[in-house]
């Protein structure tokens, strides 16, 4: 037992030590601040009203009124039966956020390099250089919380599959299931994907190593045990992936029906996203250097280029106050790039390019190869449309691809897999599987093509014109200051690419003499560690902190409720019916969120809306159709004056919660429904494409139709019709968990005016209710609750199997 201690406690000291930098960095936590982050901002105003359901009932709704008209809850944190794997992500998140996620960096990449035998403290370091990635940190500061997340458990996932590949095949096995369930259980699937593509490489590799050293029995018998491991992942998430998947055919990420566009030209058919969406956010070739220099490009879209820029000079000479002036460049358009839009460079670290160089001379067989093979694949993935050929043998042949948005994020690939191998370049390094002059060799080699790259692009700076894609908008917007507000940016841009070439030179020349140090027998092994720790720290924490500091906390009052009822909100909340609002002011367009924080709105912000309402909004709501809007029951605008005021407009024309029509017409395709709507009284009349006949109606003024009672996830009605008739209710269509009934008795629901339900009510008195109950859940639940049963027993097996074998050895 005392040997197991001794064991142990290096391991437990590193993680204490992780607990202590993930604290450290975002240190703001202790005081009981909380980070801003503009998409959990929107999250919050999109998921207020099924957590204030939660508290008040201790129910959960899979259903929300609060965005869009109303959609599903499964992509907004929705808590489902059974769902243990969750409570064991919950256990591992124990820190305060977004220390949480930094942790779970340092932890997966540690027990990664353990398992690839890398010593502890060499682990330890590449741990550092994984979570400190630029890109991971600044994905905490925006919010982008379950990418991080699931990046986070990748290491662990490739973990079991080293250990089983290795033969070890129960511990293999356990490991990637229980990985494989924690990944799944983020909720990320664009970066559970592209952790498979990464896996592809690494099997192709294992592969041909295995058909190499004819042990091909041992690789399938491998691979057999892991699609296992996987298969029972999916189960203890069944919950999620069932409702996600459903939810996706109905999404915008699902296949529409049009064939047209808004404007009535042919629309091209997809079943996944469209390609000049997917390739939006495309990675410039050139910009591969900023993951070895950072602001090689002037970093941000916006950056502080401080008191001593030409840009402050600038603003200076324009007649702005000092502190006017410092106030201006903190927000300085440096970026001159090929993107859209960037928070911070793709980053990696001079010292852990430098390292990675190194090892590619040294480190030999599979590990390098799925390594670099991975490294190169995410590399070109990322440049998106600026490498068409590939981009789009990906979109239309490589199966679900083309769900995914945002091709640059693909780079967490390269990120996770440069340290590991940067890490190898020291491990070999230190051991003696090459001599000397092997070692002083790779050594000459890294420094003359990394810091050779460096003082190249030092010299050829006059050949770069430093000019951004938005230079002339700023030309324009300055009117006659315009060139030489423009002229100033250009200075400060070549201010960073030079400050940072130069940075990266000194740190290149530092890792070198510190491995040269080594080499000559200066330097032990453990003042390597210590001196390569403190460059790494330095280096990536330098520039992190650029990003995301101390200055991205606030009270936590202010992340909690993030959002303030103006005097329009606060006049609405007064009518306690049911009814939907659409927010057209300024504040309205900023935070897409706010409008569904307070009320049951029209707009919101999320990545994969229904596609039905996405179509209708495009077509109709965007254009202020009346018709459609009033048919949505949206009594009430948000507007703005010239003065910035908000106000509240009644609309009184609104459609209500639900009314008789006097016909429904049956069209033929998706296409005419929604062109009908151009003309179509929705008070009187309803069209759909559904396989219904066409029929009228005899509707007197005595009908009524009444909402008596509404929550998110159950609506009641009451009717009274002499005659039999045909009802529009104005809530969104959803064909999977609606159940409606009439007086206790099911009825179908129909899709009417392309996005609202409709049904048949016969004459008389009746009471109507309609209720959300997903069958999804409830199977995905049974399985989720099966499977965790069985990976309890296989635990317990496992643990009971290493026990008797270690008796039988001892």
């Amino acid at each position: 037992m005392q040997f197991s201690i001794k064991r142990i406690l290096p391991h437990l000291l590193i993680l204490v030590g992780f607990v202590i930098v993930s604290l450290a960095y975002f240190n703001p936590v202790l005081k009981g601040k909380k980070i801003f982050q503009s998409d959990i901002k929107h999250y919050i105003g999109m998921s207020q009203q099924q957590n204030d359901f939660r508290a008040a009932t201790g129910e959960e709704t899979y259903w929300t009124n609060s965005a869009f008209g109303g959609m599903p809850t499964y992509q907004l944190g929705a808590k489902y039966p059974h769902n243990y794997i969750k409570k064991l992500d919950l256990s591992l998140r124990f820190l305060p956020r977004p220390a949480d996620y930094l942790f779970l960096y340092f932890l997966g990449f540690y027990v990664l390099l353990l398992v690839l035998k890398v010593d502890f403290k060499l682990a330890a370091l590449g741990a550092l250089a994984f979570g400190f990635s630029t890109y991971l940190i600044i994905i905490l500061g925006v919010g982008h919380n379950s990418k991080a997340h699931a990046i986070a458990y990748m290491p662990l996932v490739l973990s079991g599959i080293l250990l089983t590949f290795r033969k070890h095949y129960i511990g293999g096995f356990l490991l990637t299931t229980v990985a494989m369930a924690l990944e799944i259980c983020t909720n990320h699937f664009q970066m559970t994907y592209y952790l498979m593509l990464l896996v592809v490489v690494l099997g192709i590799a294992y592969l041909i190593d295995a058909y190499r050293k004819k042990v091909l029995p041992h690789f399938f018998k491998s691979v057999g045990m892991l699609v296992v491991a996987v298969l029972l992942a999916v189960g203890l998430n069944a919950s999620n992936i069932m409702a996600t998947k459903e939810y996706v055919n109905e999404s915008t990420r699902g296949k529409s029906e049009l064939t047209i566009n808004p404007d009535g030209s042919p629309k091209a058919v997809t079943t996944g996203l469209d390609k000049d969406y997917i390739t939006e956010y495309s990675y410039g070739i050139a910009e591969s250097l900023n993951l070895f220099i950072p602001r090689l490009f002037g970093g941000g879209s916006h950056e502080d280029v401080g008191v001593d820029s030409e840009t402050f000079k600038f603003y200076r000479n324009i007649g702005a106050s000092p502190v006017e002036a410092t106030r201006e460049v903190k927000t300085t358009p440096t970026y001159w790039g090929a993107q859209t839009i960037v928070e911070a460079p793709a980053y990696v670290g001079a010292v852990v390019i430098f390292l990675f160089v190194f090892a590619l001379f040294l480190v030999k067989g599979r590990l390098k190869w799925w390594l670099v093979g991975g490294t190169v694949l995410s590399l070109l993935l990322s440049y998106g449309k600026h490498l068409g050929f590939l981009t789009d043998f990906f979109i239309d042949f490589v199966p679900m691809y083309n769900k995914f948005r945002a091709v640059s994020s693909i780079q967490v690939i390269l990120e996770l897999c440069i340290p590991v191998l940067a890490i190898f370049g020291l491990v070999r390094l230190f051991n003696d599987f090459d001599n000397k002059d092997e070692k002083l060799k790779a050594l000459k080699y890294s420094a003359i093509i990394t810091g050779g790259l460096a003082i190249l692009l030092l010299l050829i700076k006059s050949s770069f014109d430093f000019v951004g894609v938005n230079d002339g908008y700023y030309r324009q917007a300055y009117g006659e200051y315009g060139q030489s507000f423009v002229d100033a940016l250009r200075a400060d841009r070549q201010t960073f690419f030079t400050q940072d070439t130069l940075r990266t030179l000194l740190l290149v020349v530092l890792a070198a003499t510190t491995i040269f140090g080594f080499l000559k027998q200066k330097l032990s092994e453990g003042k390597v560690i210590i001196v390569f720790a403190a460059l790494i720290l330095f280096d990536l924490v330098g520039v992190d902190r650029r990003y995301v500091n101390n200055d991205n906390f606030v009270s936590a009052i202010q992340v909690e409720k993030p959002y303030k009822a103006n005097a329009a909100d606060k006049e609405i909340l007064k009518d306690k019916t049911h009814f939907r609002v659409l927010d057209l002011s300024n504040e309205g367009s900023r935070n897409p969120g706010k409008a569904a924080y307070f009320h049951n709105s029209l707009s919101g912000y999320h990545a994969a809306k229904l596609g039905r309402f996405d179509e209708l909004y495009d077509f109709h709501i965007s254009k202020n159709n009346m018709e459609v809007i009033n048919m949505l029951n949206t009594k009430y605008f948000i507007g703005e004056d010239d003065k910035g005021n908000v106000f509240p407009y009644n609309n009184e024309e609104a459609n209500g919660n639900a009314w008789f029509v006097s016909s429904l017409q049956q069209v033929s395709s998706a296409n005419e429904e929604i062109v009908a709507l151009d003309s179509l009284n929705t008070k009187a009349k309803a069209i759909t494409s559904m396989p219904l006949e066409s029929r009228t109606y005899t509707v007197d003024s005595l009908s009524t139709i009444k909402l008596v009672a509404h929550q998110p996830n159950y609506l009641k009605y009451e009717s009274n019709n002499s005659n039999d008739g045909f009802a529009v209710f104005s809530e969104v269509y959803y064909g999977h968990g609606w159940v409606a009934t009439i007086d206790g008795t099911e009825t179908p629901i129909q899709r009417v005016n392309y996005v609202l339900r409709g049904l048949e009510i016969p004459k008389g008195n009746h009471t109507i209710e309609f209720k959300f109950e997903p069958q999804v859940v409830k199977t995905g639940s049974t399985i989720a609750l099966s499977s965790s049963i069985i990976l309890a027993l296989l635990l317990l097996g496992g643990l009971l199997y290493s026990f008797k074998k270690d008796q039988a050895s001892a």
